[in-house]
């Protein structure tokens, strides 16, 4: 797969999911990142994303969460480059800001809601003052403190090519600080980042455009989207359809499809595949507006079969492992054993594993 100047060596990518390693401090990556994502490229993923990664301090989903705002972090993140590269795979990095949703209990922590001061927490920022579920109320943004937010994801982008990545994707799904300026239920704002569809997805176009100047024509340019909220008076698959295709106008390349994330109590009809069809509405709304650009599926999709059906079937263009990568590091060269097909990414101490039976 071809992306700008970008060569992919198949169409299976790693999705970014945090680690929240113990080990992190203030936003620095850590030997579990290393190898984490290292173990992934050997494993024969194409593309490796790495996890929400913030372009503030304050945008940290948890103390515990990496970031890419300053030049150690940077530095850090280098090393995880150099160790995916040598093994074949490319690299992209998610910026992220998780706004009312930051400062937040980690998973795995026995405890949920803000993160108090007292423990290394923050004050919370976002669209509105309306808190998320039993988190602290965030301080509502001014029209000046929003303003100064693509600079911040602009400068990150920069880091992030120093550091070695090969793409950048932008979080504006699951309920962080981007979505929930999308969202028209949190989002109620009266100045020009609110109001009708263009002002609320006037925060991701410019921080697209900022991105976009910084890295130059040559780097891919993905968007994430949570294609719906799952309520009657939230964000819909039509309305990241036309988003996305003014993100493509803005300089984006990709969009990854994912949904939901920003309220609590709505019903999610989960399953295989469950989020594939928004993926579809997303791609051939696109393609209707003469806007067309590569779509990801991502969402329960977990043996080779199934994500080979859908990339055959659809107008998916490459396929999201989430979960399925989190227990199976190898997830492609299984794939490729149980599809029958000959690939030269495996690396030679792993040779015999692409026979069914041990050769003398």
């Amino acid at each position: 797969m071809k992306i700008r100047n970008l060569e992919i060596r198949n169409r299976i990518f790693l999705s970014p999911m945090c680690q929240y390693a113990v080990e992190a401090q203030d936003g620095v990556p850590t030997e579990w990142q290393l190898l984490h994502l290292s173990s992934r490229a050997v494993g024969g993923f194409g593309l490796i994303i790495a996890e929400a990664s913030a372009v503030v301090p304050e945008g940290r989903i948890s103390p515990r969460c990496t970031g890419i705002w300053n030049d150690e972090q940077a530095a850090a993140w280098a090393r995880v480059n150099e160790a995916i590269h040598r093994y074949g795979a490319k690299s992209a990095i998610q910026l992220a800001h998780a706004g009312r949703k930051a400062s937040a209990y980690w998973d795995f922590s026995g405890k949920s809601g803000t993160v108090p001061a007292s423990e290394g927490g923050w004050q919370t920022v976002s669209a509105t003052d309306e808190a998320f579920s039993d988190f602290a109320a965030p301080h509502q943004l001014t029209t000046e403190e929003v303003a100064a937010l693509p600079a911040t994801f602009r400068a990150a982008a920069h880091r992030s090519i120093g550091a070695g990545f090969d793409a950048i994707e932008i979080h504006a799904a699951h309920g962080y600080l981007i979505h929930q300026f999308l969202s028209p239920i949190t989002n109620q704002r009266d100045d020009q980042y609110g109001g009708d569809l263009q002002g609320r997805a006037k925060l991701l176009i410019d921080i697209v455009r900022e991105v976009r100047a910084e890295i130059g024509e040559g780097v891919p340019l993905f968007v994430r989207f949570s294609a719906t909220d799952y309520r009657e008076d939230g964000w819909t698959p039509e309305e990241t359809a036309i988003v996305a295709g003014w993100c493509r106008d803005a300089g984006a390349d990709l969009f990854d499809i994912s949904s939901g994330g920003l309220v609590t109590g709505v019903k999610i009809p989960t399953g295989p595949g469950y989020q594939v069809p928004f993926a579809e509405q997303v791609a051939d709304g696109l393609d209707a507006a003469d806007q067309a650009a590569p779509v990801t599926a991502v969402g329960q999709i977990t043996d080779a079969v199934q994500a080979e059906t859908i990339l055959r079937d659809s107008k998916i263009q490459a396929i999201m492992i989430g979960r399925a990568g989190l227990r199976d590091p190898y997830w492609p060269l299984r794939a490729a054993h149980e599809l029958g097909v000959e690939i030269d990414y495996w690396a030679p101490n792993y040779g015999r594993g692409k026979w069914p039976v041990a050769r003398a």
